[in-house]
Formats: C-alpha cells, sequence, structure tokens
C-alpha cells in the first residue's frame, strides 16, 4: 500500500481507502496539516509493520464525509485539532468507544472522554496578550477581561471560533450559564472592533493600535518570533503575555484529540496507533509541529515553548466539558451578540 497524503477529494486517495484491505494497515482521516507527521507515521510503521494510510481535510468536512460512508467507511480514526470537533462527531455518531490501558496510564484523566471515545495528544493554551507600550497592569484573568477598564480595548475572534466556544463552554462549567453569559456580555462591551480574522490578526491588532489586549492561542505569538509572519514579527517584541488564572484554577488549555472511528474495519490496528501516539516520541513530535505541549505529563515538548516560562494550566476543569457545554455557549454568543 502507498502512503496517503492529501485531501478528501483526491481521488486516488479515497478510491484506495475505500478498497477492500488485505493488508496490515491502518487508515487515518485527519484535519492536521503537516507533511512532516510523516516521520511520525513511518516511526509507527517501522515499530509495528502496520502501514498508515493518511487523507487529509478540514474537520467538518471529515465529519461529514464519515457520516455519508455510514458503516462502509474505510476509517479507522480521526485526528482533529480541538475537542470542538470531537463533540460534533460524537453527536453525529461517527466514533465508538475503546479501551487502552497504555492510555488510561499515559493521559491525564481530565484529557480523556468520559467514555473513552477520545483523548488528548497535545495541548493548545489559549492566554491574554497585551501591549507593553499602553498597558502597564494587564488582566491577570479571563474573568478581568470583562472588566469596565478595558471597554473599546480587547481584540478577539468571532463566537464561530471552536477555541472561543470551547474557552466559554470553560466559563459555564466553572462559574455556571448566568454567570458566563454576563461575562461574555462584558467582552461584547469591551470589543476594541467587530470580531475578524484569525488569532494572528488579533496580535496584529495589538501592534497596530487597533487594541490594548488580545486572546489568542499561544503557538501564533511563538511563530511571530520565526521573522515570516507579516504584520507580527517586525513587532514581536512590543507584545506581552499573561497567563491567566495563576492563582486559581489556571490556564485553559484545548486539545489536540484522536478517536477510532464507528465503523474502523481495522480496530486492533487501530487500538495500536492510538497507544503510539502517546509515546514519548510520539508527543514530542506533536507538541513540535506547532510549538504545542504534550498532553502526557513529563514528555519532552517543544523548545520554543521555553521562551513563555513555566505556568499553571487548568488541571480541576474536564476537557469533556468543552463537548458538554457546547451547545449552552453557542447559545449565550447568540444571546450577547457576540458575532
Amino acid at each position: 500500500m502507498h502512503r496517503l497524503t492529501r485531501t478528501l477529494t483526491t481521488a486516488a486517495a479515497l478510491m484506495a481507502l475505500a478498497a477492500p484491505s488485505f493488508a496490515q494497515e491502518v487508515n487515518i482521516y485527519s484535519s492536521r496539516h503537516y507533511d512532516s507527521d510523516d516521520v511520525l507515521f513511518d516511526a509507527f510503521t517501522e515499530e509495528t509493520g502496520i502501514t498508515v494510510n493518511r487523507i487529509e481535510a478540514d474537520a467538518d468536512e471529515i465529519i461529514a464525509r464519515l457520516e455519508a460512508e455510514g458503516d462502509n467507511s474505510p476509517a479507522d480514526i480521526f485526528i482533529a485539532v480541538d475537542v470542538g470537533r470531537m463533540d460534533r462527531a460524537e453527536e453525529a455518531g461517527v466514533l465508538q468507544p475503546f479501551t487502552s490501558d497504555v492510555i488510561e496510564e499515559r493521559v491525564p484523566e481530565q484529557f480523556q472522554h468520559p467514555e473513552n471515545l477520545w483523548f488528548g495528544v497535545s495541548q493548545r493554551a489559549r492566554i491574554i496578550f497585551y501591549a507593553k507600550d499602553r498597558v502597564e497592569t494587564p488582566p491577570a484573568t479571563y474573568e478581568a477581561l470583562a472588566e469596565p477598564e478595558w471597554k473599546g480595548k480587547i481584540c478577539i475572534r468571532s463566537s464561530s471560533n471552536v477555541y472561543n466556544q470551547s474557552l466559554l463552554a470553560s466559563m459555564i462549567e466553572v462559574h455556571g450559564e448566568e454567570a458566563a453569559r454576563d461575562w461574555a456580555a462584558g467582552i461584547v462591551e469591551n470589543m476594541a472592533r467587530a470580531p475578524q480574522g484569525g488569532d494572528t490578526d488579533q496580535l496584529r491588532g495589538l501592534i497596530s493600535g487597533e487594541c490594548d489586549v488580545a486572546v489568542a492561542n499561544h503557538y501564533y505569538f511563538l511563530r511571530g518570533f520565526g521573522g515570516d509572519v507579516d504584520g507580527l514579527s517586525e513587532e514581536i517584541d512590543s507584545i506581552g503575555w499573561v497567563w491567566p488564572n495563576q492563582d486559581d484554577r489556571g490556564a485553559h488549555v484545548n486539545l489536540a484529540t484522536a478517536s477510532m472511528t464507528a465503523a474502523a474495519p481495522n480496530a486492533e490496528n487501530a487500538v495500536k496507533f492510538l497507544e503510539f501516539l502517546t509515546s514519548d516520541f510520539a508527543q514530542s513530535h506533536f507538541a513540535a509541529q506547532n510549538n504545542e505541549y504534550p498532553a502526557v505529563e513529563g514528555a519532552p515538548g517543544a523548545e520554543a515553548t521555553d521562551r513563555l516560562g513555566e505556568f499553571k494550566a487548568d488541571d480541576t476543569t474536564p476537557t469533556a466539558a468543552f463537548s458538554r457545554n457546547a451547545k449552552a455557549a453557542q447559545t449565550i454568543f447568540n444571546e450577547v451578540g457576540w458575532d
């Protein structure tokens, strides 16, 4: 079998995955878009003799395809870059639970679905950034972002962004829906502009002077130090950062996640691959590709993250709550006018 590394629209890839499987293989649908993951798959094949076939697409496209394929799907594994997409996959009925003593031992409980539908493979921290020349005392918590002193000063993405959906879902879990609604309304009041663009654009807003405070995932900031992010790298040193809520629950982290699909024709091989993702080698690779943090405690991470220093991550709010509270979060966004 040859390796498949293109998108779901690649006809040859789709035909190959749809063909009857007689070899030792595992078929992966992934919303990660890193050609360097070939190194990871090659290492798994060398260790186990199992060939990895991969196709890539947007997570929502993958979920729709899994629904359409139903029991005839050739996919064994679905990899997504956030917990929110797993909520959509769970709701669509395209996942199945699996058990693994290795994963139970290696992955912290708060990074696992309570019914073993998925687990986290890397951490993505959503933190607060600020303009050093205009902000002397930045907000120290997520809650503080909604205080009146920040009116007209915050850049943040739209409510359709799954990172913000998970952040609000965590606020619901910690404070309840009423308090979370008040917080979201406060953020809307404090926006410097209507939500636009991605996380990098929020950081660019600090440099352009459109806003004084921004919310973004940590690795978008780290990319700026590579020197090739227009509108960010040139003045990256003018941006400071805050690890929020260090005196209480800790900084909110989302997860890149992995799961077994409902059809999974190669279920035994799928479990072997999912377990492989918790190895130190795989954890280091996942972290290094996007300057993320490993999900397995003590696993080697990306050196670039050292720049941000040590921090306390939220280890009390279960990441499964991001899925459980997703609908309530979207309702709140709609109610408060967070576009």
